[in-house]
């Protein structure tokens, strides 16, 4: 018994210093790897620091100025973006119209959107035009800026109404837009009536003076023919009044306004009739009266005034000169022979 205890006694004595030499082992590598994990947090924290200390040394370092500090401050947050898409839209805008395009734009997004509402429905596919006469249905279309890629629902009648009413043909016109797809133009056209020269061009003319357009048609030939500056405005009112006597105006060849203030009437076979400023429809019963009586427009003349109020002038032809010239000649002689 005491030898069995004390060999066991000896074991341990044997194993102890082992014991003691793993278990300082494990004690050197916990506070080994403990001593890594504070270095490692330390460099953590420095790190993190040095960051902080960075970021706010460049902040401190450049301070926005005072008004953007305000700016920033006060105005509602994606002002910046808002304002730089701003500014792109602007630089595109005036680039566009610098560089003369903006109609070209204007007529890209206009036909755009016609194409869309042209697919969704709203495609013109009749037109009904009353009361023309002298435009085709083509010109009218034109004049009013309506084509074949013009839409329905984009159609702005008051402005086709107004390029309308802008062609001197058209005094009036009436546009409506029936849809889905019909639109109904009412005209009224002015009619041609007269021809108006002066400073060497002929244009036609309408009642109320409007030009229509320059002469170039024979069609218009038997219109009545008046000359002069402001002849134009005042034809409605003379041509009436010559028209009450139909023997002077059926063989009138052109009523001439002279210093915006009074007619000359030259006849077809070239005589001149001078009208006065006043009196106009009197002057015009007395030729008539004359010629019927008198035979007057048949004579050997040239010119016939009726400026003043209490005569009437007549100028005879150079022919008819010559001859009454003779003919007093021969007087002057025969009185001198009769008595001798």
């Amino acid at each position: 018994m005491d030898g069995a205890g004390s060999l066991t006694r000896s074991l341990f004595r044997s194993l102890r210093p082992q014991a003691d030499l793993k278990a300082a082992a494990v004690g050197a590598v916990v506070l080994l790897r403990e001593w890594l994990q504070d270095k490692r947090q330390e460099r953590l924290h420095a790190a993190r620091a040095a960051a902080k200390i960075k970021a706010k040394a460049i902040v401190e370092r450049e301070p926005p100025p005072r008004v953007v500090a305000l700016i920033e401050r006060y105005l509602p947050r994606r002002v910046g973006i808002s304002m730089t898409v701003l500014l792109l839209i602007g630089s595109t805008g005036f680039g566009i119209v610098k560089g003369g395009h903006l109609q070209d734009f204007i007529t890209a997004v206009s036909d755009a959107r016609n194409a869309l509402a042209n697919s969704a429905g709203f495609r013109i596919t009749s037109v009904v035009i009353n009361g023309r006469k002298h435009l085709t249905q083509d010109e009218i279309l034109a004049i009013g800026g309506v084509s074949g890629r013009s839409s329905l629902l984009f159609l702005d009648a008051d402005a086709v109404r107004d390029k309308l009413k802008a062609n001197p043909w058209i005094a009036d016109a009436t546009v409506l837009k029936l849809y889905p797809g019909q639109l109904m133009i009412e005209l009224t056209e002015r009619k041609a009536f007269a021809l108006w020269q002066e400073a060497g061009r002929l244009s036609v003319i309408a009642d109320d003076g409007a030009v229509l357009e320059p002469y170039v048609s024979r069609r218009f030939l038997s219109l009545p023919l008046v000359v002069g500056k402001g002849a134009e405005s005042q034809a409605r009112d003379f041509l009436a009044l010559l028209a009450r006597y139909p023997q002077v105006n059926s063989i009138t060849k052109a009523a001439i306004f002279v210093g915006e203030r009074r007619w000359n009437l030259r006849l077809k076979d070239g005589l001149d009739i001078r009208l006065p400023e006043q009196d106009v429809g009197n002057a015009l019963a007395m030729l008539s009266k004359l010629d019927k009586e008198d035979r007057l427009f048949s004579r050997d003349i040239v010119a016939v005034d009726m400026r003043l109020p209490d005569r009437l002038v007549v100028q005879l032809s150079e022919d008819a000169a010559k001859a009454r010239e003779e003919l007093f000649k021969d007087k002057k002689k025969k009185k001198a022979g009769d008595a001798a």
